[in-house]
Parts: structure tokens; C-alpha cells; sequence
């Protein structure tokens, strides 16, 4: 029988050298095993369920959505305090409270409340823009900054029938904002 050198086997010792040297190999096995994973878990229709029922989480694709998304449009709304006007920025949620003799009894002084009624003419309208008033501090404004002394303007996005409430609001009562 003839001589032969002895069989060595590589990196039995080093198996983390070993790895580094055939590193598109490990990584082309870390993909094939993560998109393995993302397909056995990716979302299930209705069909795919047992008993009807549809996995936790999962959304089922394909189907209409329950309620009708509303038209969004933008309403310019004077809101009475001015000073409150300026804590808004665009993208804030604000609710919008009518007082006065819109919304409920007033004691006759200037459109101050005495306790009378107040309602939410609209909840979670986002604030689109905080106009600066074009004359500050001079003779239409009747004040610096946002407003003036019968109040400041808001521009909010709202549901197409909730800006009508709020204009026939604005005509008959004074309107305040509460952050959300």
C-alpha cells in the first residue's frame, strides 16, 4: 500500500474563523431563513383561518372598511379668546366649545356667560393653520399678535357637516378651544 499524507480537516478548531471566511454563505442563509419566517407569519385572509375566525394581529386584505372616511374641509373659526389662539400650532387636536346665546343663556353684558350651557360644536379637529393677523397692533386689529379684541382666527379641518355647526356656531355664540 502506498504512503499518504495524513487527512487534516480545516477550522475544527476555529469555528468563528471558519465562518468569517465564508461569509456570503452565512448571509445568504440568514436571509433564506428570515424570509422563511416573514412568509409562514405574513397576513392571512379569511380563508386561511379556522372556524371563520381571523389571527390576532393579522389584517385580513381585501376587504371594504366598516364606516365611510367623512371629506375633510378647512373652516376659518374666530374663536373668542385670542390668548388662547397663540398656544395652537399646526397639527394640534382641538375640541370647540360654544357658550353664549347659541348654545345657552347669557347675562346680556358684552356676551358673558353666567353659568348658561355650553356645547362641543366639534371634537378632535386639527388646527391647519394660525393666521397672523395682516394689521398688528393697529386699527382693525384692535390688538397685537393673533387677534384682536373680539377674538383671533383658526383654521381647522373638520367633516364637511361639522364645519357648517361650526359657522352657524360662530354667528350666534362666542367659540373657545380645548386642547386634546
Amino acid at each position: 500500500m502506498p504512503h499518504f499524507a495524513p487527512v487534516r480537516v480545516r477550522g475544527g478548531r476555529h469555528p468563528l474563523q471558519r465562518l468569517l471566511r465564508h461569509r456570503r454563505r452565512a448571509v445568504a442563509a440568514g436571509l433564506a431563513v428570515t424570509a422563511a419566517a416573514l412568509v409562514a407569519a405574513g397576513p392571512h385572509t379569511a380563508a386561511d383561518t379556522r372556524d371563520g375566525r381571523r389571527a390576532r394581529g393579522h389584517p385580513v386584505t381585501g376587504q371594504p372598511s366598516q364606516r365611510p372616511v367623512p371629506r375633510m374641509v378647512s373652516a376659518p373659526v374666530r374663536i373668542a379668546d385670542a390668548e388662547t389662539v397663540r398656544l395652537l400650532r399646526p397639527g394640534d387636536r382641538v375640541d370647540v366649545v360654544a357658550t353664549g346665546a347659541g348654545a345657552g343663556g347669557t347675562d346680556g353684558v358684552a356676551g358673558g356667560v353666567t353659568g348658561g350651557a355650553a356645547s362641543v360644536i366639534a371634537r378632535g379637529a386639527r388646527v391647519t393653520e394660525v393666521p397672523e393677523v395682516l394689521d398688528p397692533g393697529g386699527t382693525g386689529g384692535g390688538g397685537g399678535g393673533v387677534g384682536g379684541a373680539d377674538g383671533a382666527l383658526v383654521v381647522l379641518s373638520v367633516p364637511r357637516d361639522t364645519a357648517a355647526r361650526l359657522v352657524g356656531a360662530g354667528a350666534g355664540s362666542r367659540l373657545a378651544v380645548t386642547l386634546c
